[in-house]
């Protein structure tokens, strides 16, 4: 290969998008660049109390122009011209209604400022209603239609959430033609198509919160759908059977996106997938070594060949998908549903008083105040916690700030503090918090291990890993394994670029692009061994407490 190439990965995350330009050649990020999302700033289209997390499609659309436009004039006509691939991951499950030409009807004046009509976020939990009727639905069925999703359906994903929407608005439902993720929408965009029976659905968003499979000969059938709720009748047969791994083309970019964002007119769009999935491969994700993309919540994938998952199902997580990380392996995913969300949660809970209390003096010198100390917040509690003997830590918690995901996903369940005291001030309680989230990782590696499938390492990746040698030096010391951490700080959107080198043809399969792109590991955090007993101790406690509190649960719905 000795011309040089370039190729552009793409990642959305919750709050932004960034784009990055990568050399084919040796992984070296040319350019990047970062936009936030106005709208999602803020806060247009959500409502916390009511789990309502919605985003309207022109972030994303103009998110994308702003970003590769960019990355394009930094880097200079030189590398723009060299430009051969693009790829694109995303969150998920996010998917949004589409008419038959698979336009967001958001993007409509009629629906422009409906939140029914913009994309429903990975967050959003307003279809928990819906996800329990699917679980108790699928029950009726001789074919588990759940199995390949660890046997419970999320309100995270994509049938419940298009259910919901189904319920709640009538016009939304009149005008739904079918039902898109992000991932998926946006290499259709780029390619400039207008049939939306074209769309090629990739297999990772498909199998993991579609529930397609092979073995159902894509999704189930019909009566499944129609026979949960008549106003899911013919869906099915306006989505799709056929899957994609991300190594393949989704096609050439369009005229009008060439031009938009000044790249050659046969740039390649690769199918895209979701961040975790894409960021696994940018982290260099190796088989039975836990890949976790930890960041506002966390996506744990594990890969491994598939002759020895034959036979293997693994309970509680969300789905194990063939090429949904690597193509020829089957793809595991797990994770948290708070993560950074949990430490910003206690943030903003005790900078209560600096910003209603404080800023209604309107004093530019307090507004400079309450900025700096919003910034330290969560440094200076770590530096404290982290001079706490944890064996002196009597608070004890639990991470469900916003359900669980895995294992065994049930978004009703709710956090707990237990053990308080007049003596448990913001370090000991942030301590307790942090703690649980370790704890929450270790369930899920347990979860694992007990359905018979190793975790022989740990690979930290996404802002906590990079940021947070507190947080990494425990989880090492509760799961009793080391932790690498990967070089990169965009992993995600470095994997979207290792995926666009394949789809491309710079390389025949995304191990190649893994090899010759990745650029390694920084640090590796191993376990305390004076600290190790401790967490094995307390971990028994925090098992013993979420079994209560999810009874309680239970007992009160």
């Amino acid at each position: 290969m000795s011309e040089e190439r370039y190729v552009i990965g793409v990642d959305y995350g919750t709050d932004s998008v960034r784009s990055v330009i990568v050399n084919t050649k040796t992984g070296e990020e040319v350019a990047s660049a970062v936009f936030e999302y106005p709208r999602w700033k803020k806060g247009h289209y959500c409502d916390a109390t009511l789990n309502q997390f919605r985003q309207h499609p022109l972030d994303y659309v103009e998110g994308l122009e702003s970003t590769v436009t960019q990355c394009v004039k930094r880097t200079g006509p030189g590398v723009g011209k060299k430009i051969v691939g693009l790829s694109v991951d995303t969150t998920g499950s996010t998917p949004i209604a589409v008419n038959k030409e698979g336009t967001p009807l958001s993007l409509l004046p009629e629906f422009e400022n409906n939140p029914n009509a913009m994309f429903v976020l990975w967050k959003d939990h307003t279809a928990v209603r819906e996800a329990a009727e699917i679980n108790k639905h699928a029950e009726k069925f001789s074919e588990n239609y759940l199995r390949f999703v660890g046997g419970i359906y999320s309100s995270e994903w994509f049938w419940a959430k298009l259910l919901h929407i189904l319920r709640v608005d009538d016009s939304v439902s009149k005008s739904c033609y079918s039902w898109v993720e992000h991932c998926d929408w946006i290499p259709y965009l780029l390619t400039g198509k207008s049939d939306l029976h074209l769309m090629k659905r990739g297999v990772c968003s498909a199998g993991h919160k579609a529930l397609w499979a092979i073995e159902f000969g894509g999704l189930p059938p019909e009566e499944f759908f129609a026979s949960l709720d008549p106003r899911l009748k013919g869906f099915r047969s306006r989505l799709f059977d056929k899957t994609y791994a991300s190594d393949q083309s989704a096609g050439t970019i369009s005229k009008e996106w060439a031009s938009k964002l000044s790249l050659p007119p046969d740039t390649i769009i690769g199918v895209g997938a979701f961040d975790a999935h894409m960021g696994a491969v940018g982290g260099q994700i190796e088989p039975y070594h836990l890949s976790k993309v930890m960041g506002t919540s966390t996506c744990d994938m594990l890969v491994a060949p598939i002759d020895a998952m034959k036979g293997k199902l693994v309970k509680g997580i969300c789905g194990q998908v063939p090429g949904s990380v690597i193509p020829g392996m089957i793809g595991m995913e797990a994770g948290q549903s708070a993560f950074g969300d949990s430490y910003a949660w206690f943030s903003n809970l005790i900078s209560w008083p600096l910003k209603h209390i404080l800023s209604a003096s309107g004093s530019n010198e307090n507004s400079d105040l309450i900025s700096e100390a919003g910034s330290k917040i969560i440094t200076e509690l770590s530096r404290q916690a982290a001079s706490i003997d944890p064996g002196e830590i009597s608070e004890l918690g639990i991470d469900w700030l916003n359900g669980r995901r895995t294992p065994d996903a049930n978004q009703e369940l709710k956090a707990a503090i237990s053990g308080i005291s007049l003596g448990s001030d913001a370090p000991r309680i942030f301590r307790a918090i942090v703690e649980s989230t370790c704890f929450g990782a270790k369930a899920i590696v347990d979860r694992f291990r007990n359905e018979g499938v190793p975790v022989k390492g740990l690979i930290g990746l996404g802002g906590v890993a990079k940021k947070s040698p507190f947080i990494m030096q425990m989880m090492a010391d509760v799961m009793d394994m080391p932790i690498r951490i990967h070089s990169s700080d965009q992993t995600c959107a470095l994997g979207a670029a290792m995926f666009a080198a394949t789809a491309s043809g710079v390389y025949k399969k995304v191990e190649d692009a893994m090899e010759a792109m990745g650029p390694g590991f920084d640090k590796t955090y191993s376990p305390d061994k004076k600290n190790v007993g401790i967490y094995s101790r307390k971990y028994e406690r925090y098992k013993a407490l979420a079994a209560f509190i999810e009874n309680q649960n239970h007992s009160f719905n």
